[in-house]
This record gives structure tokens, C-alpha cells and sequence, in this order.
């Protein structure tokens, strides 16, 4: 849920900070004093577009803060991991920074994020009802999961998306195999003359390395010839040579060391030098004894490895990958030389698997036919109470052609309602009046209020053109609401606000020809001279006074 919203230079709003809690907290105060700036500022934390004329006159820019404790907000935890902006803290802090020149800019937990990102991940805490674009109510998908949730067959639906998924796998794997099967004869040709080219080629991805590096090799005999010749020489073929250099003087340093026995090491290293310096030399004499001069090798190698760079190039591969390309079309030419039984397997197991999804699709029709009439029954008796007589709500389920079945199942839904009498019932979406639809919506949420996944809702302003016993119900529904679910209204209806189990007080005042919004919690004190102002205007009489006790009385009753 929403526990505070920071807002800094937006609009008339020089510094504010909104602290919130669980319940139902109502927001009241003069027009224009900027309640409804607070439910922008909101918005703009979850993503929705920013203009510049938002910018405080005077300042660069506007900055808005939300942190949310998401204690009971599974989804939106999980989104946060996948999206990797997850922390090991309890909350989500989302942050918003609007300047006059250039880009606006977006943080998730203190990492930079896109508005898409921002508004996915709004679209999971907060639901604003009213003329404001969170409108989740007003989005198939979402009609769609909340019948599934408040007849409880979440399960069976994702049972019915999982076994979609499973059909679709199996039908891709079999079109693509049809496809190839298209031109299979001349692929077949193709495949068995490029695996019986590459296999002829018999060599292993080490072997055709140990063929390059024979080249080499080869291709600096003479070079390497020379120099063994010449270091040999050096070493134990000269007079004197360098191995009778070392044996004069560790013969030396031998005599010396009788003397003093700190040469000691020195004759040893001496010993040691002599004994490699004649390995050495014996393995560069067994080196040139086997050194192979024999040009026609040399011609032999270079034709092999000649061989294999070619096919290199034609299959547009490494040459040591070529091994790797011969498996590839081998595996590729038995599928297709088997492809008469896997095309049958496959269309075996698309069958088998279309069934299941169509055996769970149907068992979840029925079950949302039942639960449509239910929810239709519940949204209608709400909206007689809610001051739009003679109104009507239904669940609309227009069965699809089997060939647009999808994951979400044989039907799309649509909520229809007819806010009057007489009225044809049409989508939510064509409701024309803000009210009417804040009102309906919220009857909705009441209706569904153990079932919905969004922790707080924003109801702005959903009492415009009711009052007496409805706006007095209005605040009971949403009071009710808040028993389940974080709820913040938006109303000038001392009805509605005495039932909430919060009242903040937004106000305007001037301050050196400056204009401030403040924002203030009100205690039970305050909260009955608030009350007795929406009721009584400007003028706050003893009557007013005891009449707005008396609605907070009757709130605790």
C-alpha cells in the first residue's frame, strides 16, 4: 500500500509530504485548494505523461516521491525481481523528476527506469477512479481476471493458459516441420550430398588443427634446420665449445670450494648448467636426425590443408568447424528422413493437446456463465444504492470461433452497463459521465473487494452529483472497501468523509503574494470543524458543529 507521497514544486504545490495509512483516508477542503493536484502528483509517480506548465512557476523542475510497503503485494515484488529493481528492503520507492529542459526522468528503488516500466509496475499498487487514466476496470483483460478472481477460478484459468501455451508449442514445432517438408525432396538431396562431402573429409576439429599447425612446420624447415645446426654447434660442436667452457670452470670453482665452502652452491649450479647444456645438445642432435627435408610433404600438406579451407569457405564456417557442420546437417537430414513418423507424433500430440485445453477451456466457461450472473445480480443491487435507479450492469460473454481460442479461453468479456432507465446497456469504456463511472466502478470494488489483487485504490471526487442518503452510502461502501483494501477519496461530501478512518485537510493559503497548498492530518477535534464546514459553508454555527459530531458518532456506530 501507498505509505507516503512527496511532492516538491508541482503546480501550486511548493513542498509537501502525505503520510498514509491502512483504511479509508478521505482528503477535503476548499475548491481549488489542490486535492486534485495530489491524485496528479501520484499519477505522475506511476508513469502517466508530465507536461513542463506542471513545473511550480519559478522552478526548474518538480519531483515526485511514492514509496509503498508491498508486505502484501506478491505480484508486484515478483515484477520487481524479474525487472532486476528488487532490494532485500520492504518497500518500493518510485521517484519522478520533471524538468523544464530536456527529458523528464524515472527511478525505481533508486535505479533509472522507463515510463512503460513505471506505469507496469503502477498498473499492480494503484487503481485511480474518476476522469484520471488508471483505469483498470476499463481494460478486457483486467474484467476478464477479476470475474475469474471473485468466482475463484484463478486456478483453472491459469490451468486453461498453461495448456494453451502447451497446444501452441506443439503446433509451431509441427508448421515448421511441414514447412520443410514442403521442400523436402530437394533439401534431402541437398543434405545428403553436403554430409557425404564433409564426411569425406574424415578429419576431427584436432586434427585439422594438428594438419595447420604441420604446415608450419613444414613450410620452415630450412629455417629451423639452420638454427638448430647453429645452436647445436655452439653448444657442443665447436672447439672449445660451450660445454667444455662449463666443465673448465666447475672444475675450477670445485678446487675453490675445498677451500672456502660458500663457492659450494655455485660448483652446484656450475654441475647442473654442464648436465642440461649436454641434454641440450643431444636432443637438437636426435631433432636434426629426424628433420625431414622431403619437399613432396611439404606439397602433401599443403593440399590437404587446401582441401579443407575450401570447405571452410563453402559452408562458411572455421575451418576446425567444419566437424560441428557435418553433425548439424546429419542430424537435420535424419529428421527429415524420419520426418513421416515425427510429422504423425506431432500430430498426435497437437490433438492430444488442443483437447486438454479445450476440455479445461469449456469446464471454464461454465464456471464464468455462473459466476457472470452472480456478479450482474451484485453490481446492480450497488448501483440502486449508489444513486443510479433503474441502472443496470452485465457481464457480457461472446463466445469466439474455435480458431481464436486463446490462453485466456473460449470467450471475451466485456462489462456492460446502462447508468439509466431506458438507457441500452453499452461498454464500461462508453460511459460518458466521470461520476456515473467513478460510481460504478466503485460498486465494482465493493462487490469484488476480497478478490482484487490492487492494494489501493483512488477514488476522486466519485460523489459529483449525489448527496443526502446516497452520498452517506457512498462513504459506507468505500469505509467497507477500506476494511479490505488501502483506500484514498477525493470529496467535498461531509457524508462520505465522516466514514472514513482518516481525514487530511488540504488547504491554500498566500504567503508574501505566493501561493502554497498545505496539507494537514486532523484529529477528532479538527475533524468535527472540518465536517461542519463542508456542511454549514463559511459560517460554522453551534448546530453545524453538534450535526457533524454527530455524523462522526454515527461512523463509530
Amino acid at each position: 500500500m501507498l505509505t507516503q507521497l512527496q511532492v516538491r514544486d508541482l503546480a501550486i504545490v511548493s513542498e509537501l509530504e502525505l503520510e498514509c495509512a491502512a483504511g479509508m483516508t478521505a482528503l477535503t477542503g476548499e475548491t481549488g485548494a489542490g486535492k486534485s493536484i495530489l491524485i496528479d502528483a501520484l499519477s505522475l509517480a506511476l508513469g502517466d505523461k508530465a507536461e513542463v506548465s506542471m513545473i511550480r512557476a519559478g522552478s526548474e523542475r518538480a519531483e515526485i516521491i511514492a514509496i509503498f510497503d508491498l508486505s502484501a503485494s506478491t505480484e508486484a515484488r515478483d515484477w520487481l525481481l524479474a525487472q532486476e529493481f528488487a532490494d532485500d528492503e520492504p518497500e518500493c520507492v518510485l521517484r519522478r523528476v520533471i524538468v523544464r529542459e530536456g527529458r523528464s526522468r524515472a527511478y525505481i528503488n533508486g535505479r533509472a527506469a522507463t515510463g512503460a516500466q513505471l506505469r507496469e509496475l503502477g498498473n499492480l499498487l494503484v487503481d485511480i477512479h474518476g476522469q484520471h487514466a488508471h483505469q483498470s476496470l476499463l481494460r478486457p483483460i483486467a474484467q476478464r481476471d477479476l470475474l475469474d478472481a471473485y468466482g475463484d477460478h484463478l486456478p483453472l484459468a491459469g490451468a486453461v493458459a498453461g495448456a494453451f501455451r502447451e497446444f501452441h508449442k506443439i503446433d509451431q514445432q509441427l508448421k515448421a516441420l511441414e514447412a520443410a517438408c514442403v521442400e523436402r525432396a530437394s533439401r534431402l538431396e541437398l543434405l545428403r550430398f553436403q554430409v557425404q562431402e564433409l564426411d569425406a573429409l574424415g578429419m576431427t576439429a584436432v586434427e585439422i588443427e594438428a594438419l595447420d599447425q604441420e604446415q608450419r612446420r613444414l613450410s620452415h624447415l630450412g629455417r629451423l634446420q639452420e638454427t638448430a645446426a647453429r645452436v647445436l654447434q655452439l653448444l657442443a660442436e665447436t672447439e672449445p665449445s660451450l660445454e667444455d667452457h662449463l666443465r673448465g670452470a666447475t672444475a675450477d670453482i670445485a678446487e675453490l670450494a675445498v677451500i672456502d665452502a660458500g663457492l659450494s652452491a655455485s660448483r652446484e649450479l656450475l654441475e647442473t648448467a654442464t648436465i642440461h647444456v649436454g641434454e641440450a645438445a643431444a636432443s637438437l642432435r636426435h631433432y636434426l636426425d629426424g628433420l625431414d627435408l622431403d619437399p613432396a610433404a611439404l606439397a602433401a600438406v599443403e593440399i590437404r590443408l587446401a582441401q579443407v579451407h575450401d570447405l571452410g569457405r563453402k559452408y562458411r564456417v572455421f575451418p576446425v568447424q567444419l566437424p560441428d557442420a557435418l553433425e548439424n546437417r546429419r542430424a537435420e537430414l535424419i529428421a527429415l528422413e524420419q520426418a513421416d513418423v515425427t510429422l504423425g507424433d506431432l500430430h498426435a500430440a497437437r490433438d492430444a493437446a488442443w483437447q486438454r485445453f479445450l476440455t479445461l477451456a469449456q469446464q471454464l466457461s461454465a464456471a464464468r456463465a455462473v459466476t457472470a450472473e452472480r456478479l450482474t445480480a451484485t453490481v446492480t443491487a450497488a448501483m440502486q444504492q449508489l444513486g443510479m435507479v433503474g441502472g443496470r450492469f452485465a457481464v457480457d460473454i461472446e463466445p469466439l470461433a474455435l480458431e481464436r481460442a486463446n490462453g485466456g479461453g473460449l470467450e471475451r468479456l466485456n462489462f456492460l452497463v446502462s447508468a439509466n432507465p431506458g438507457q441500452p446497456l453499452q461498454s464500461l469504456i462508453k460511459v460518458a459521465s466521470g461520476g456515473e463511472l467513478s460510481r460504478i466502478s466503485l460498486g465494482i470494488q465493493v462487490a469484488t473487494a476480497e478478490c482484487g489483487r490492487i492494494p489501493t485504490l483512488v477514488f476522486d471526487e466519485v460523489d459529483v452529483g449525489i448527496g443526502g442518503g446516497v452520498a452517506e452510502i457512498v462513504g459506507r461502501l468505500l469505509r467497507r472497501l477500506g476494511a479490505a483494501r488501502q483506500v484514498l477519496c477525493v470529496t467535498h461530501l461531509p457524508q462520505v468523509a465522516a466514514q472514513a478512518h482518516w481525514q487530511l485537510r488540504v488547504r491554500k493559503e498566500a504567503i508574501d503574494g505566493h501561493t502554497y497548498t498545505r496539507i494537514e492530518p486532523l484529529n477528532e477535534t479538527a475533524r468535527i470543524d472540518e465536517i461542519a464546514r463542508m456542511l454549514g459553508g463559511t459560517e460554522i454555527t453551534v448546530r453545524t458543529r453538534d450535526h457533524a459530531s454527530e455524523m462522526l458518532n454515527w461512523r463509530r456506530g
